[in-house]
């Protein structure tokens, strides 16, 4: 589990990542990234959307879990101050974490290079 200082919680805070962020996508997932804290005196946070088209509970479930820990992994590499969002496609319910953990590295770095710097 992430620690709680690196979880986005609220509607708010998601709505506030997906409207003023950067987005990139892939068969698999979509990372949306935002510069929230401009002046960046907090740890990036991280919030996961799988939606009822990736599967049912045990489905959507192990898809986050997944992602959990991806995530977990990159979050050293993500400026302090950004927020995160990643999106599962319902592609992502058929895939290895191999294939996961790549859609989520091409996505991540091209999301902060367009514009969550």
């Amino acid at each position: 589990m992430l620690p709680a200082r690196h979880r986005l919680r609220t509607a708010d805070e998601f709505r506030a990542v997906f409207r003023g962020g950067a987005r990139s996508g892939g068969r698999l997932l979509v990372v949306h990234a935002a510069l929230t804290d401009p002046g960046c005196t907090r740890t990036p946070r991280v919030g996961f959307v799988v939606p009822k088209s990736v599967g049912n509970s045990v489905v959507r479930h192990r898809v986050v879990r997944r992602l959990r820990e991806l995530s977990r992994a990159h979050l050293a590499s993500v400026p302090a101050g950004v927020d995160l969002v990643v999106r599962a496609a319902p592609d992502a319910a058929t895939a290895t974490f191999d294939q996961l953990g790549a859609e989520l590295d091409r996505c991540l770095s091209t999301a902060l290079r367009r514009g969550a710097r």
